[in-house]
């Protein structure tokens, strides 16, 4: 037990030492990005929890890996106003001199997704959205978090209106930078997976990955005309996954967790927005990230049952863990808080009904419906981690059909309350 605080001691003292050697960094580059020191305080009485919480779990190996980018996205808030950002790389380049050809599931799917290509420019984007629309609203009320606050009931159907076009917006935006995040993680992959039918597949997920940028921010920008900020904790998990050297890790990330996470997020929105070209466009980028899960799984389950030692095995594991927190935690609405709710009550009120909310409800059992099967089968949801799930009440699909088991009415289908 002494020991094991001890870790945490030390993770939390070097999780500062990172920051001040980051902080330093930033003010001797680019002083104006520099927060305050009140945003600075702000951030750290908002996150240092949460953060010696993950320190708690994880060994100081996975540690190093997560406490520069935590620094950064949820300390810093590096991307809080940032047109842009930089992330370092450290994945080794692999080149397949034989090109030989010796997966044929893979080959199987590959085909399957050059045969399954669609352009932007086909969809309807010439239909009328309006986002404000009181006879027919783009989504139900039922799913913006605060109606259940004595306050809704005061707003005016012009005020309702906007609460609902900010919060399509919001969770649009967060796929949105997700997409970016995959595109650029499938871009690594071709690089780093060490055989060729792997890397023609991700050739096409590269594709498929800028297809949906292009759509999402159109959408976002035509028929919205809103888009927010890149929620910090995916920030977090979009520039681990870009440094971590390890081509699975990417692979167990970006293919099983944030695309399984993504997929269930789609078919959620899709089944509860009121809104024709959305639902289409929902619907065919449903079909290419199904594929991409599919992809991770062939490429993931035998390396996970004959090239990994038990410790490396039980450390993905892990990982899988503090991934799928880090995703939850994205869709707790804060930006939604901050431009709406702040006035009314705290931040940890707000999380604690949001978490009960309908919208969390259908989110969380849309997204794991699709995540946990998949962990199962790949080895990573043991007898020693599954309490950890259980008790955030993620197991109900323990024995769940995995996507390539699934027809694509089952895909599609609406999960209940």
């Amino acid at each position: 037990m002494v020991a094991a605080l001890r870790k945490v001691n030390c993770a939390i003292d070097s999780l500062f030492v990172i920051g001040i050697h980051t902080l330093s960094s930033s003010i001797q580059s680019n002083r104006s990005s520099t927060p305050s020191l009140a945003e600075l305080i702000v951030s750290v009485k908002k996150t240092l929890p949460m953060v010696s919480d993950t320190a708690g779990r994880l060994n100081l190996s996975q540690l190093k890996s997560f406490l520069g980018p935590a620094f950064k996205g949820l300390i810093l808030q590096t991307s809080r106003g940032a047109a842009s950002t930089t992330m370092k790389t450290a994945h080794d380049v692999h080149f397949d001199w034989t090109y030989e050809r010796e997966n044929t599931s893979m080959t199987k799917l590959y085909n399957a997704a050059l045969s399954s290509q669609w352009n932007a420019i086909d969809l309807d984007w010439s239909a009328e959205v309006d986002p404000l629309s009181i006879s027919r609203p783009i989504i139900p009320d039922a799913y913006c978090p605060g109606i259940v606050l004595p306050q809704w009931a005061l707003l005016s159907d012009k005020e309702k209106a906007k609460h609902r076009q900010a919060l399509l917006s919001w969770m649009l935006s967060q796929i949105l930078h997700g997409e970016q995040g995959a595109l650029y993680g499938a871009c690594q992959v071709v690089q780093a997976v060490p055989w060729l039918d792997g890397k023609l597949f991700g050739s096409t997920q590269v594709l498929d990955e800028g297809r949906h940028v292009e759509v999402f921010h159109r959408y976002l920008s035509e028929k919205l005309g809103r888009k927010y900020e890149i929620n910090e904790n995916l920030y977090v998990l979009s520039e681990f996954l870009v440094n971590d050297s390890r081509w699975d890790v990417k692979f167990l990330g970006m293919q099983i967790m944030i695309e399984g996470f993504g997929l269930g997020a789609f078919t959620m929105i899709q089944n509860i927005v009121d809104e024709p070209l959305l639902k289409n466009l929902l619907k065919l980028i449903i079909a290419d990230e199904a594929r991409h899960v599919h992809y991770g799984m062939l490429a993931l389950q035998n390396f996970y049952r004959t090239e990994l030692s038990e410790k490396e095995l039980r450390e993905r594991e892990d990982l899988a863990f503090e991934i799928s927190l880090l995703l939850q935690r994205r869709f707790l609405a804060h930006e939604i808080y901050d431009e709406y709710w702040g006035n009314y009550l705290s931040l940890k009120q707000w999380d604690k009904f949001v978490q009960e909310s309908q919208l969390m409800r259908i989110f969380r059992k849309s997204m794991f419906r699709l995540v946990i099967p998949h962990l199962k089968k790949l080895g990573l949801l043991s007898a020693r981690i599954q309490p950890r799930y259980r008790e955030l009440g993620l197991l109900d699909y323990l024995d769940g059909k995995t996507v390539y088991e699934m027809s694509e009415q089952e895909l599609l289908s609406p999960v209940g309350n």
